[in-house]
């Protein structure tokens, strides 16, 4: 039906795909010439899209190898410097910044737990004097007969006190602490003398001499109402096998034997007791995430995501005991210096009262309830972590009596 309106003529064909291929070729890149050597796919970029496989190995240059591990620690690097302030300043930026979904910037949470906890293990570790865990008194002292014997052990003692107080290098604060272990040496010989005194002179009276102080012994446990013994009145589980049981004995006389050396090498105890204590703490860590989850159950978050605030929340602890560690550190280099002691001091005390205001807000941050219901959350939940913690310390105790 011919309307009046002229219509515009019809679009060209278009070319066909041979015709589109001859007149203009694809590109290089476009034609790929490689393939993939695990899988045999075409290769388009570093990585294969069938299998993943990558394709740099290490059968290349060495200078290729060493450029790309240098790019792997830098960037790295610069993430961790980047999460560690923000972790250490901005209380639940972290958390907050992972669960929206911005994660490229900052290091992984396990990871940056993971990496302050072995560093804030190993500072504690190498903070601790052994000299400030001595427990008991000097055993040659102690086990002088005479007062002549007793002064000569003193006399030595004070010798070796007062070569490490002349030694170069030593600080205000060690000199004092050796001061006290002098004071302390020559009021246990004095104590020890007065003992063997009374004896003699109970002995010259005709009198009973009061009882020779003896080696403490530790009981353990009881088996059918006695004492554990290891040879007389050991252990013995039914549902074990002979093996077992004796292996089982074994590890309590050893247990037995570490608490009574304890007094004479608490150093070798204490270091037994740092190596297992991440692993314990590691265990503890998702507890903490149970207790968020329960206590936040209305919140309806994955546990997941509790998760990741217990792992910023003890990655931020182990920093915070390494600041501690640094201010005590250079607190006690400043002892001359009175104005910079003070002001160190000051730090500390702040660091402290950072350690638990940070964890309240940050809960508060990360969950957005009320001041009200978050302070009393964070209190409950607090102490219940406690008992865990605790409970857990004492286990790590356990195991390092065990495995020392």
């Amino acid at each position: 039906m011919n309307t009046g309106i002229e219509l515009p003529p019809p679009p060209p064909p278009l070319p066909s795909t041979e015709l589109a291929d001859a007149e203009f070729p694809r590109s290089a890149d476009e034609r790929p010439a490689r393939t993939c050597p695990n899988c045999g796919a075409p290769a388009h970029g570093p990585f294969c899209y069938a299998c993943g496989q990558s394709e740099k190995g290490m059968i290349r240059h060495l200078s290729e190898v060493m450029v790309d591990l240098a790019d792997i620690v830098f960037n790295v690097d610069s993430r961790i410097f980047r999460s560690l302030g923000d972790l250490y300043f901005r209380p639940g930026y972290l958390t907050t910044e992972y669960l929206a979904g911005r994660r490229a910037r900052y290091v992984t949470p396990f990871r940056l737990f993971f990496f302050l906890s072995i560093i804030a293990f190993f500072a504690i570790q190498a903070s601790i004097d052994a000299n400030d865990i001595q427990i008991g008194n000097n055993d040659s002292i102690a086990t002088a007969t005479t007062a002549e014997a007793v002064k000569q052990q003193v006399d030595r003692a004070v010798e070796g006190l007062e070569t490490e107080k002349a030694a170069t290098g030593v600080n205000d604060k060690t000199i004092r602490k050796l001061d006290d272990r002098i004071a302390s040496v020559r009021e246990r010989g004095a104590e020890r003398i007065k003992e063997i005194e009374a004896h003699a002179a109970a002995v010259a009276a005709g009198k009973e001499p009061p009882d020779e102080k003896k080696e403490p012994t530790v009981t353990m446990f009881e088996v059918d109402g006695k004492p554990w013994d290891f040879k007389s009145n050991p252990v013995h589980v039914d549902w074990l096998s002979d093996g077992l049981n004796a292996r089982l004995n074994n590890t309590v006389e050893h247990m037995r034997e570490n608490v009574l050396n304890f007094k004479k090498d608490p150093s070798r105890l204490v270091a037994g007791w740092f190596s297992v204590l991440p692993q314990t703490l590691f265990v503890v860590m998702p507890l903490f995430a149970v207790l968020l989850k329960f206590f936040y159950l209305f919140k309806r978050r994955l546990y997941m995501e509790h998760l990741l605030v217990a792992l910023h929340s003890h990655a931020f602890i182990f920093m915070s005991v390494l600041v501690i560690l640094l201010i005590q550190f250079l607190r006690g280099l400043s002892t001359d210096i009175g104005w910079l002691e003070a002001l160190l001091g000051w730090l500390l005390a702040a660091a402290w009262t950072w350690l638990f205001v940070y964890l309240l807000l940050m809960q508060k941050r990360v969950y957005r309830q009320g001041w009200f219901m978050t302070i009393l959350k964070y209190c409950v939940i607090g102490w219940c972590y406690s008992i865990f913690l605790t409970l857990a310390l004492v286990a790590a105790g356990l195991i390092s009596l065990a495995l020392t």
